[in-house]
């Protein structure tokens, strides 16, 4: 008795693309979820949702960055993790218009940021200038400042040293009120000194000062981050390049398996009906 052939139902869902979607998504709500709960753990420490007069510059506050960021992940992963297990079509169309909306002010941003130039220029030496300004008021703007000038840049200030006279504490002035920062700068300016482990904290007190002892170029750093950063950004052009088309590429990918799995349950539906 010859054996009868079962072709596969072609309106049948895609298994593979189902939980293609789903599995990759569940990296991105699980991220996105850590995100936010660093965020809200950082506004908690701070005790920032008890006395919100604190946010200076809401814009500029790490932890808010963090949740936002957050948010919007743990929201993408979780319309598209859901949506693919549950086959709803809902849920998918909500995800594939977040990730073209995500999409959307990226690119926007990249050609904003191409033709105005100078004006993210002097946005980020504004920026800067904030977290000069209130360095000592929040330990998240201190230790990204920090992070900047001593681990990713190796800079100090904007143009210079002498910006951080723009910080109350490290103000030359602020000598006669019992200031022992005053004209020095913080220890992430500090050059590190050869078999040094530990940092000296206390490396840039006094050294903008006329009198000081040392040639200050030996003792801190004298390129100003704003030079720093465009240097960087000018020397790894095609990583930064790469990365932005990369992440375009696996949104656009996001965009047409959700549409290819929203087709295939309609299809489905369709069969049935």
């Amino acid at each position: 008795m010859p054996m009868k052939r079962y072709r596969r139902d072609q309106s049948e869902v895609s298994c593979c693309l189902k939980y293609v979607i789903f599995g990759f998504n569940v990296i991105f709500w699980l991220l996105g979820l850590n995100i936010l709960g660093i965020g809200v753990w950082a506004w908690t420490e701070k005790d920032t949702f008890n006395n919100l007069s604190r946010l200076t510059n809401i814009a500029l506050d790490p932890a808010f960055v963090l949740i936002v960021t957050g948010l919007i992940t743990f929201t993408i992963g979780f319309t598209g993790c859901v949506g693919a297990l549950r086959e709803n079509t809902c849920l998918l169309a909500c995800y594939a218009i977040f990730l073209a909306i995500l999409l959307l002010l990226e690119m926007t941003a990249g050609i904003l940021g191409f033709i105005f130039k100078d004006w993210i220029k002097a946005q980020a030496t504004n920026g800067f200038q904030a977290f000069i300004v209130h360095y000592r008021d929040d330990p998240d703007q201190q230790n990204l400042i920090d992070w900047i000038q001593e681990k990713w840049l190796e800079c100090c200030g904007i143009e210079g040293p002498n910006d951080w006279d723009r910080n109350v504490y490290f103000n030359c002035s602020s000598e006669a009120v019992g200031s022992r920062e005053a004209c020095g700068v913080p220890f992430s300016c500090c050059k590190l000194k050869p078999q040094e482990i530990i940092k000296n904290k206390q490396c840039g007190y006094d050294v903008r000062k006329q009198d000081y002892p040392q040639e200050r170029s030996q003792i801190i750093q004298q390129r100003g981050c704003l030079v720093a950063g465009e240097e960087w950004l000018e020397g790894n052009l095609i990583f930064v390049a790469g990365v932005a088309v990369a992440v375009a590429f696996m949104q656009i990918l996001g965009i047409c398996f959700a549409q290819n799995l929203r087709a295939d349950i309609y299809a489905q539906k369709a069969k049935w009906n």
